[in-house]
């Protein structure tokens, strides 16, 4: 184990509180599969939380909730569009083909933000029986750069996507993330943009596992129930996740986590600036810090400290934060580099 890790917010550990609440549903006999009383609350809950007109559901991954979010609403012949970079086409293995059979269209991206005008090229054509029928515009918020589409341009794409007889997919792994960085709520961020289905994602953010997802159009996602237990995402003990999330939910725990997140990713940008070997390639809105450095410090760097490598031709590092990250490990990590520049 490295004592301190810039590699993912997957590599913190679990709040407290939430290891507190486990803990506190950890007694006697309870239904499952979801059809326990804290299940049913806590999912009514995360309802109302974005806004009450929708249907929330568990699920254990955040992988499980793209390929359930994304089965729901396309057939095999579809179409799902996406940046080249966003996590359903790059770190999941190929999941979304496998589970629904339907193609992914990633597109080139130099933020990774996809914008109608990108989009529109892609769907020329006469779309006849011989090609996939596009179906779903899949963001991710914030994106894997970790830029922000702001509320304007989440609208846009929601409009563009229905204008087209599509619909908005929202990868929400750090949405938590996002929410504090636009200075939002959950509703704002997704209801009233007019997405059609969401993640909520909480194990980037301080829970052990669990993901939620919303759906926006629950008369189109009925079989959702369905594919969760045939994609092995339903969990017979459900009142771990729910009590994890009443955990998150209560006193707006995940804007706390997510905030201090994003502070110290802020903080740790600035101290890099400082260094004149070191630019920095993204503007940093959420926790991860984008950075080129010269070659001959990273390896002796990730001896010490749990990073990766994001780009080997140019030398670029992403640098991730998570609700645990300290100002000393920030520290620590600045005078190491200093020590490397002289």
């Amino acid at each position: 184990m490295f004592p301190i890790s810039f590699g993912s917010d997957n590599h913190s550990g679990v709040h407290y509180t939430v290891i507190s609440a486990i803990q506190q549903v950890n007694t006697g006999f309870c239904p499952a599969y979801g059809d326990d009383p804290l299940s049913q609350d806590v999912l009514a809950q995360l309802e109302a939380l974005f806004g009450g007109d929708c249907k929330a559901d568990f699920v254990m991954t955040g992988t499980g909730a793209n390929v359930l979010s994304l089965q729901s609403l396309v057939n095999s012949f579809h179409a799902i569009i996406c940046a080249e970079s966003a996590h359903i086409n790059v770190d999941e293995c190929g999941a979304v083909q496998k589970c629904t059979g339907a193609r992914l269209s990633p597109l080139k991206t130099p933020d990774g933000k996809l914008t109608p005008g990108l989009i529109a090229p892609r769907l020329l054509g006469d779309r006849d029986q011989h090609h996939s029928q596009f179906r779903i515009i899949s963001v991710s918020q914030s994106t894997e750069y970790g830029t922000l589409y702001s509320l304007e341009e989440l609208k846009a794409l929601a409009d563009f996507a229905h204008q087209h007889k599509m619909y908005l997919h929202i990868d929400g792994a750090r949405l938590a993330n996002a929410a504090v960085a636009l200075n939002t709520d959950l509703k704002s961020m997704t209801t009233d943009i007019g997405a059609d289905i969401v993640s909520f994602g909480g194990t980037k953010n301080g829970l052990l596992f669990g993901e939620a997802i919303i759906s926006f159009c629950p008369e189109l996602t009925g079989n959702m129930r369905f594919f969760r237990k045939q994609c092995n995402q339903l969990f017979s003990k459900m009142r771990f996740i729910a009590a994890q999330y009443e955990a998150y939910l209560d006193k707006d725990l995940w804007r706390t986590n997510a905030k201090h997140a994003n502070d110290m990713a802020t903080l740790l940008a600035k101290r890099l600036a400082d260094i004149p070997q070191i630019k920095i390639t993204q503007k940093v809105y959420v926790n991860s810090v984008f950075a080129t450095m010269p070659k001959a410090w990273i390896n002796p760097l990730q001896e010490k400290y749990l990073f990766y490598t994001w780009d080997e031709s140019k030398n670029e590092v992403r640098l991730m934060c998570s609700f645990n990250t300290l100002e000393e490990h920030i520290n620590e990590l600045i005078n190491s580099i200093q020590a490397l520049a002289g």
